[in-house]
């Protein structure tokens, strides 16, 4: 009974927890790429990444700030924010040692922060799960209450239809066992013909 509702196929469960993994990974070979293409030692490629980090920086805070701020727009400009850094630095090193640094503190951060996600996630999951178990058994409950209540009431009403056909069978005979008792004049008189006891 405990079993889950909808059953899933194991790529999408396992696509949510290798997510963090390949955004990192793809940012970083991107960064590379770029290096290799003319990025390394660049000062207008390093001035243009930092704008754009800087800007989506800045997005996010103002996404954030007051009462009305979004998270979800928030938290995706502090993202692309961090992948820009991770771009550039992998872009403008020299090395591959920094960028594989910084690759491996950015993947370490978004499983931290993605953690958090799933574990409300399945919190959500597991109790949707229970209430819809407990509404079913709600209902079974209610179904065997039901059962019961009309398996009573036809027996009530056969053990009420047995007497009183007993009692009109008691009826019969003794009518019929009354002196000087003719059906005949009961039909004659108009009235119509009660049944016989063997009827």
């Amino acid at each position: 009974m405990n079993e889950p509702l909808i059953q899933r196929h194991w790529a999408a469960l396992a696509a949510p927890k290798v997510a963090p993994a390949i955004a990192t990974s793809t940012v970083l070979i991107l960064g590379r790429i770029w290096n290799a293409n003319g990025a390394e030692h660049s000062t207008g490629n390093a001035a243009l990444i930092v704008v754009l980090a800087a800007g989506a920086a800045t997005a996010g805070a103002f996404a954030s700030a007051g009462r009305a701020g979004d998270p979800v727009i928030a938290g995706t400009a502090f993202a692309t924010s961090g992948g820009l850094a991770l771009a550039g630095v992998a872009g403008y090193a020299d090395s591959l040692p920094l960028p594989l640094l910084l690759w491996a503190v950015a993947t370490a951060a978004a499983y931290g922060i993605a953690a958090r996600y799933w574990r409300t996630d399945r919190r959500d999951t597991v109790a949707y799960e229970r209430r819809n178990i407990m509404r079913r058994e709600d209902h079974e409950h209610i179904e065997r209450v039901e059962l019961l209540r009309s398996r009573t009431q036809i027996e009530v009403a056969r053990e009420t239809s047995a007497s009183y056909a007993d009692a009109l069978a008691q009826a019969l005979t003794a009518r019929a066992a009354l002196p000087g008792f003719d059906p005949q004049t009961l039909s004659r008189a108009g009235l119509p013909a009660l049944p016989t006891a063997e009827q």
